[in-house]
């Protein structure tokens, strides 16, 4: 196995403190039942899943309750055995409302007798895959698709959809993002420590269906310990030709997925376009082993690891939790608080959203819930552009957040998208180096939802025109 350096540098990123050593250490601890889930039918990009349960039923433990609404969506999965309360709205960690699923366990976690019948069949299908993976391609897609597996490093995209690219763009190279550059997160170092085989294995399944021929696993230099598990379990899967990984310098955002493509190939995917239009699928290590779990023991995607982390968490875990768990929850198993509590972030301080309460169901994208002191947060107010150029030095897009800030100020849509405001990847880097403390990811990602709805309006114009 070799361990290979990254051959290139993107444009711009910053150094946070990145204060990992809370949780980075502790092991992943299964978390018990709690007395209630809600589980979102909004856990992914698209179209939120329609429920297919109503209250009064009973449902089991990998059950589909929440089927896929269309191509860009996922199926949703009763995470255990029980009775659903109630089907009715309920906050999402972004903020808007989405339909949920509320499940009382009746603590005997019964697993439904489909999912138990499919694993014991799955043997020879991945015999045949590994011999023969054309043949059986579709097949696999749709155990993954029948998952409800969506990328698990925050975008929440649904993987078949992803593994699924068009003809006209073949796929050579899979990264498997091992990065993880959000400060305070560790859920993916400790899944690496702890499972590397297990995301091994998934990795080379995806590579299988996507037909590449080059497989890399990228990870941050700081997670000495994932660099050196994943090394070894490389060890078990012998004869596999070009694998390697790449050890990328500490740096954010590392994680994001196109400037890991061009740190570990060259490549520089063209603004507005994908990672298929230059040969390249990347997928998160928690997301690959899910894939794993999917097609070897037909289990749907129902539980994650998220870092539950900062100064005033009694006792900072990696928490194994059944989706649907209430942030509430989730810090009553670590203990509670041992100091007040400022903020509440779901995932990292960098990309996060800040929470108005703990009363919040986890999703299948929550890598970590940060809460912060009064004396870790600073209050300021904005002030005008100095036009010192520190955001233009950090952006790793190559944009420039402070002329994009000052059109949407103005609500110059038409600048902004000139601009190419479409691009940003909404990483932070220009508002952590700002002197003016401007809210410019604020002003990009409103300026963003307003073009894409002027967008989608004109479609529909046109569409009702041609009718």
């Amino acid at each position: 196995m070799k361990l290979l350096k990254a051959k290139h540098k993107s444009h711009g990123g910053v150094h946070p403190k990145y204060r990992k050593n809370l949780v980075q250490d502790m092991a992943i601890e299964e978390m018990p039942l709690p007395q209630l889930l809600r589980v979102s039918m909004a856990q992914h990009l698209g179209a939120p899943a329609r429920p297919v349960v109503k209250k009064g039923d009973t449902v089991l433990r990998g059950q589909l309750i929440g089927e896929a609404a269309g191509f860009i969506s996922a199926a949703v999965h009763a995470p255990t055995s029980g009775t659903v309360k109630a089907v009715t709205p309920c906050p999402t960690p972004a903020g808007p409302q989405a339909p949920a699923i509320e499940i009382e366990p009746d603590g005997e976690d019964r697993w439904d007798p489909e999912v138990e019948k499919s694993a014991a069949a799955r043997d020879g299908l991945i015999a045949e895959f590994q011999k023969s993976p054309g043949a059986k391609k579709d097949v696999v897609l749709g155990i993954i698709a029948d998952a409800g597996i969506v990328g698990m490093g925050g975008a929440g995209f649904p993987t078949h959809v992803k593994l699924s690219p068009p003809p006209k763009k073949p796929i050579d190279t899979l990264i498997i993002n091992g990065a993880e550059c959000e400060p305070y997160l560790s859920s993916d170092n400790r899944l690496m420590i702890e499972h590397a085989e297990r995301i091994w294995s998934g990795a080379l399944l995806v590579r299988k269906v996507l037909g590449a021929g080059t497989l890399r696993v990228a990870i941050e230099e700081n997670k000495p310990e994932a660099i050196a598990a994943m090394e070894k379990a490389a060890g078990d899967f012998g004869g596999e030709a070009d694998v390697a990984i790449v050890v990328l310098k500490t740096e954010y955002p590392q994680g994001a997925e196109k400037q890991q493509i061009y740190a570990i190939t060259g490549r520089e995917v063209p603004a507005g376009g994908l990672p298929m239009d230059v040969g390249t699928v990347v997928q998160n290590v928690g997301t690959t082993y899910a894939v794993w779990d999917a097609v070897v023991n037909a289990r749907p995607l129902i539980q994650r690891v998220t870092s539950l982390t900062g100064s005033p968490v009694s006792t900072p875990r990696n928490v194994l939790a059944r989706v649907g768990t209430s942030y509430a929850d989730m810090l009553a198993f670590c203990g509670g608080t041992a100091g007040d509590v400022a903020k509440a972030i779901s995932g990292g301080p960098m990309m996060g959203l800040a929470q108005a309460s703990l009363d919040i169901p986890t999703t299948k994208t929550t890598s970590g819930i940060v809460l912060l002191t009064p004396a870790e947060l600073s209050v300021y107010g904005s002030t005008p552009c100095i036009s010192c150029g520190r955001c233009v030095d950090g952006c790793p897009m190559n944009l420039m957040p402070c002329e994009l800030s000052q059109m949407l100020e103005a609500e110059d849509y038409d600048a902004a998208e000139e601009y190419n405001v479409l691009d940003c990847i909404e990483c932070g880097c220009c508002a952590f180096q700002c002197p003016a403390h401007r809210p410019l990811v604020q002003h990009i990602r409103q300026g963003k939802a307003r073009i894409m709805a002027k967008r989608r309006a004109e479609r529909q114009a046109a569409a009702k025109d041609e009718s």
